[in-house]
């Protein structure tokens, strides 16, 4: 059983991982939808509503994909996690349900009108359209952020007499604190997603000297509002997940860090590679007393090492979680730097002529999704061997008749597929880009505008 619940596993971490490069992008894109419709409608000026229609295109092909990669995820419950679903059904199935009856419909039936129905909606219908696009998104995000939350940390449930776990309190389950912070910093990394893929689209204009206009608006619009969101990344919501973890999941805490026996005045590990067998972080790079002070706001306080629980608690992936909790934090970090320059730049009206600058913001544009991905590593792994932490083991969740043969068979099969539909997703927004927000090689006279006020 021991093989095929790593199968299972691989599995679905590979078709999750996969599908969500699609969600974090809409999820950002569609905040910065409604930032360029009010940019249009308090301006009247129309340059912002092409640059709109430029992004909702993009994210009309992003919302397909997501919805493609997205359904199987939705078999494997019942096909890889019988067992888990049958005990945990009556308590992730509400929140799950109310993914696909509300928020999708509302997200797809909006993002229709908002594709299609500009003239017929009007300046003023045509902006709800467009909130109501990014609600149903941001919606959506919640209820999955919702169920993830109840696994790490469980509210609002009963046990029933014949073992299964069921629902007791609703609000319990929606209200749950682990699941407000953890959306919180979830919607701000695919926030920085939608504002690091816009701002390389803009820096790339900019610096093949095509589309002027729209490059700066796209720039300048992916700086501000992903500054913004680094800084909130970071602190409150990185900071209150972390104290989550610490209160609830002391022995991720510890193997997070690679802290393998307990300190008082706990140093926080920037660099170093854990060696489990010999329970060691090798060649530390460290701040003293720092993790004692972040996570207890006391620089002498005792944080636990993973020596002090037993090790069947332990997490089964120590390295790989180590290396992921800490390949978001860098990137995270690097975010900030970027963001901060740019924004001073931006400030001091050097942004636009900045080569170096617009580089580095189109360089960049892959590390968000890498971050995005080592920081859901970083939750699930760190949950491990919990499938609901305190209540059923990843081991007991699987569905017992399926083999680790038949798993691998329709791995590779998602594989080939998914490998299908990578390549088709990079032709058609690489087609997008290069057709740009406006045909038309002629200077529109609001473009001008732009260019003049910038």
């Amino acid at each position: 059983m021991g093989q095929a619940v790593d199968v299972h596993r691989l599995q679905f971490a590979f078709t999750i991982t996969f599908h969500y490069i699609f969600p974090q992008l809409t999820m950002g894109l569609a905040l910065l939808l409604v930032y360029l419709k009010t940019k249009a409608l308090r301006t009247g000026d129309e340059h912002y509503n092409r640059a709109a229609r430029f992004w909702a295109r993009i994210f009309g092909i992003n919302f397909a994909l997501g919805v493609i990669t997205g359904i199987p995820m939705e078999f494997q419950f019942g096909t890889n996690w019988a067992a888990f679903s049958r005990a945990a059904g009556g308590v992730i199935g509400q929140t799950l349900a109310m993914e696909g009856v509300f928020s999708f419909f509302l997200e797809s039936s909006f993002l229709g009108l908002f594709l299609y129905g500009e003239k017929k909606l009007g300046r003023m219908g045509h902006w709800w359209a467009g909130f109501l696009v990014f609600a149903g998104s941001w919606l959506s995000g919640f209820f999955i952020v919702a169920t993830d939350a109840w696994m790490q940390h469980p509210t609002g449930y009963r046990i029933a007499t014949n073992g299964a776990i069921e629902l007791s309190s609703f609000w319990g389950l929606l209200l749950n604190k682990w699941a407000l912070w953890q959306y919180a910093h979830t919607m701000l990394g695919a926030v920085q997603t939608g504002c690091f893929v816009m701002a390389a689209v803009g820096a790339f204009y900019l610096l093949t000297n095509r589309d002027q206009a729209y490059g700066r608006t796209f720039v300048r619009g992916g700086v501000i509002v992903g500054t913004f969101a680094a800084l909130l990344q970071l602190f409150p919501t990185g900071d209150m997940q972390g104290k989550l973890v610490a209160e609830h999941q002391q022995p991720t805490l510890a193997a997070m860090e690679g802290l393998f026996e307990s300190e008082q005045g706990a140093p926080l590990a920037i660099l170093g590679q854990p060696d489990v067998e010999k329970r060691k972080l090798d060649n530390p790079l460290e701040v003293p007393n720092m993790l004692s002070f972040l996570t207890y706001r006391q620089w002498r306080a005792n944080v636990k090492g993973l020596s002090d629980f037993p090790q069947i608690e332990w997490p089964d992936q120590i390295p790989l979680l180590y290396y992921s909790y800490h390949v978001m934090v860098g990137l995270g970090t690097i975010f900030i730097a970027v963001l901060v320059l740019a924004s001073l730049l931006l400030w001091g009206g050097k942004l636009y002529d900045s080569r170096w600058m617009l580089w580095m913001l189109m360089l960049c544009v892959p590390l968000p999704f890498i971050a995005n991905t080592a920081g859901w590593m970083t939750a699930e792994l760190g949950r491990q061997p919990w499938l609901i932490y305190g209540l059923m083991r990843t081991a007991s969740g699987v569905s017992p008749r399926v083999a680790g043969g038949n798993a691998w068979f329709t791995l590779i099969g998602f594989m080939g597929m998914y490998t299908v539909l990578g390549i088709l997703w990079l032709f058609l927004i690489y087609r997008e880009i290069e057709l740009g927000p406006e045909p038309s090689e002629h200077l529109q006279k609001d473009d001008a505008a732009v260019l003049a006020a910038d």
